[in-house]
């Protein structure tokens, strides 16, 4: 057996590589456990992750719930198969209904019902497993059913996130979601046993209705009946017209390997810009984790997000095709705007027209499968459907409002997404690794981070994970988790950078799962320490 990485762990943590025939790897021990028992009940690994994915609403619901969107990237034992199921805004969101209810406000709202789109999640759930899984779809709930309804002990990471939450969405707004996730006035401590009766009813009726009731039933009319009670745009037809699209990867080859994203309106187009310019040095003979190593990143990721930040949008709205920002000769130029002896502040470029989860399982028969689901902002727009458990999502706040710009709020229509599973594959397109960093706008930067460590450093996929990160903020300033603030940290300020001051517990580095397929058959994973999760197989 060869691997193209060390089994060496430089970086402080409390985990080592898991090596098995079938693993799986989430940011939450019961949900990984509910995935390898689904494997082990005769289940692959498209059942596998849709177990861990409907656990997780329950397990670890500061992140995702069944009110998510959701991606996944497949590798089915033959080919990738992409799966897009953010859902779109409402037939009423005209440009015309958030000038006339927010005159003041020049971005799209933040949380309430005009921030949340049609959730997704439960369609990508439907459509893998109709198209991939073995095991009937009511199955696939008994252990999120089980939690949701029996309780479980809340873990500390979440715990941490649960009570910052809570206290910023207080108030008769978010009576609903209090009264869920916030029993007694406050939210759950760690190791503290929180139940759902109403999330387990609503998880058994999407099991026994294998989805429908969700968009075109019983749930459907209590969600555009909430929505009609607070005024919103959402209605029944919204629901019904809900699709999952089938869809072909993006990539861009990296020395030797193949990046592999979900096409807009996802940000993955963002990591593929930035291998791409990257590819214009020498980055594996660059010492990994120095300033020049870090600066080069940094500087590629903001080329990289100015582009993604004009263009990214419904792809039925772009104004500038994927290959033609995938095009080497562009990239080429782009990579010319970088200093290595001072940071830049690059803005879009115009070529030539031509709080979520992440989860990956794999099993013994060589399928793997790279899945992310997200409310977006933490507990997402902070409405509860009544009665359901049901939190939704806040994806809407990923539109504009500025006129001309593909991304401006219109109806029917999909918002930039940051959630974003990754894929790494060989120039044959043979399968190597499912994997995705889940975190805001941290998930190109961490994908970015992963691959270059692994391939231009021969991390293996924990030592990677483990390894201290950096991040290119919303406002042009850094983060740099403690190890780097402490070796690069004043160079990179010398050469004009402006660092953020990190939180003592800063969630917007993210939280890694990667599965590497090696040349035996088998599988190495790797669980990022910055969560409560684990990787296990056997």
């Amino acid at each position: 057996m060869t691997t193209p990485f060390s089994f060496d762990c430089p970086y402080p943590s409390q985990r080592m590589p898991v090596l098995a025939r079938n693993v799986v790897a989430t940011s939450q021990p019961l949900a990984t456990e509910a995935g390898l028992a689904t494997l082990r009940q005769g289940g692959n690994a498209v059942d596998a992750a849709l177990a861990a994915a409907m656990t997780l609403t329950v397990v670890e619901p500061t992140s995702n719930g069944i009110g998510s969107d959701a991606f996944a990237i497949v590798w089915d034992g033959s080919r990738l198969r992409g799966f897009n199921a953010s859902g779109r805004s409402p037939q009423g969101w005209t440009p015309e209904y958030f000038d006339h209810k927010y005159p003041n406000l020049k971005s799209m709202p933040e949380r309430g019902w005009d921030a949340v789109t049609v959730p997704g999640c439960v369609s990508l759930w439907q459509s893998l497993s109709r198209q991939l899984g073995k095991l009937p779809f009511a199955k696939l709930f008994d252990a999120a059913i089980g939690y949701a309804d029996r309780g479980h002990l809340v873990s500390p990471i979440t715990a941490l996130s649960w009570s910052r939450q809570v206290a910023m969405l207080q108030g008769a707004d978010y009576a609903e979601f209090l009264r869920i996730f916030a029993p007694g006035g406050r939210a759950p401590a760690a190791g503290e046993l929180w139940r759902s009766p109403d999330h387990a009813a609503t998880l058994a009726d999407i099991a026994q209705s294998e989805g429908e009731s969700f968009y075109r039933g019983a749930l459907a009319e209590r969600i555009a009946a909430a929505s009609a009670a607070a005024g919103a745009a959402m209605t029944a037809d919204d629901l019904s017209r809900n699709a999952c699209d089938a869809v072909d990867t993006i990539h861009i080859d990296y020395r030797g390997v193949r990046l592999h994203e979900i096409p807009p309106n996802g940000q993955g187009l963002a990591a593929l810009i930035c291998l791409g310019i990257l590819e214009n040095f020498d980055v594996a003979n660059i010492r990994v984790d120095s300033a020049d190593w870090v600066h080069v990143h940094l500087e590629a990721m903001k080329l990289a997000f100015a582009d993604a930040y004009r263009h990214v949008a419904d792809p039925a709205h772009m104004d500038i095709d994927v290959e033609a920002l995938l095009d080497k000769t562009y990239l080429k130029s782009r990579a010319a705007n970088i200093r290595m002896n001072c940071a830049g502040a690059p803005v879009y470029g115009m070529p030539t027209r031509g709080g979520t989860v992440y989860l990956t399982a794999a099993d013994a028969s060589g399928m793997m499968v790279s899945l992310i689901q997200s409310n977006y902002m933490g507990f997402g727009a902070g409405i509860v459907v009544p009665g359901t458990g049901i939190a939704l999502q806040n994806r809407g706040h990923g539109f504009n409002r500025i006129a001309g710009h593909p991304n401006r709020v219109a109806p029917n229509k999909r918002p930039f997404q940051t959630i974003i599973p990754g894929f790494l594959t060989d120039h044959a397109n043979r399968p190597l690794m499912s994997f995705g960093v889940m975190g805001g706008h941290m998930q190109p930067q961490g994908h970015v981070q992963m691959v270059t460590r692994m391939i231009d450093h021969g991390q293996n996929p924990q030592a990677a994970s483990d390894a201290a990160r950096w991040i290119v903020n919303a406002d042009g300033t850094i983060g740099l988790e403690p190890a780097l603030q402490a070796s690069v940290g004043a160079e990179l300020a010398r050469r004009g950078h402006r660092i953020a001051v990190p939180e003592a517990i800063n969630f917007a580095f993210g939280g890694a799962q990667l599965i590497w397929r090696m040349d035996n058959g088998g599988y190495c994973a790797g669980t990022d320490s910055r969560k409560d999760g684990m990787a296990a197989g056997f």
